[in-house]
């Protein structure tokens, strides 16, 4: 597996990524993201920006994540100081054919990577209340459960923040 910054030749695989893995996050009772959220001009920012990255398995994209320093001020609900830089992990996503390989936690593992590269102590993540699998995930990685928040860009939505101090 590599782990490598994204380009605008993978929209077509990250467009295919959202239709295999939003289906099943519906069923799951997660509609964090749905056929507006993400979309190609998220991801293209992303991409512009230098801070989407992606898991390359055999030259096939198995998973995403915009790893970024842009916290959302709704953070401040669960007492996070947003003055402090933080690597924040946003649209993490592992196509269901690649489940149970260790892309996420790859990718969770750039995200530390590029802290320690900016001298930034702090990871944070959130992940939406339904989202079983990243609720035991975050933890067995050093992520500390911090509080439920709301985002003004999905309203109804209950969503669960995380917070990893680095030494």
């Amino acid at each position: 597996m590599t782990i490598r910054p994204a380009i605008l030749a993978d929209m077509p695989a990250l467009m295919n990524l959202l239709k295999n893995v939003i289906p099943l996050m519906h069923e799951a009772g997660n509609f964090q993201w749905d056929d507006q959220y993400p979309n190609e001009t998220v991801f293209g920012n992303d991409i512009r920006k230098e801070q989407l990255w992606v898991a390359d398995i055999d030259g096939q994209l198995a998973g995403v994540a915009a790893l970024t320093e842009d916290q959302e001020p709704e953070y401040e609900q669960v007492g996070f100081d947003l003055s402090q830089r933080a690597v924040v992990t946003h649209r993490l996503a592992v196509d269901p054919a690649f489940r149970g390989q260790g892309v996420a936690v790859a990718l969770l593992e750039q995200a530390e990577k590029i802290a320690l590269e900016r001298g930034i102590h702090f990871l944070r993540i959130d992940t939406n209340s339904e989202n079983q699998t990243t609720q035991k995930l975050f933890p067995k990685l050093g992520y500390l459960y911090a509080g439920d928040i709301t985002l003004g860009f999905r309203p109804g939505l209950r969503f669960l923040a995380y917070e990893k101090k680095l030494a």
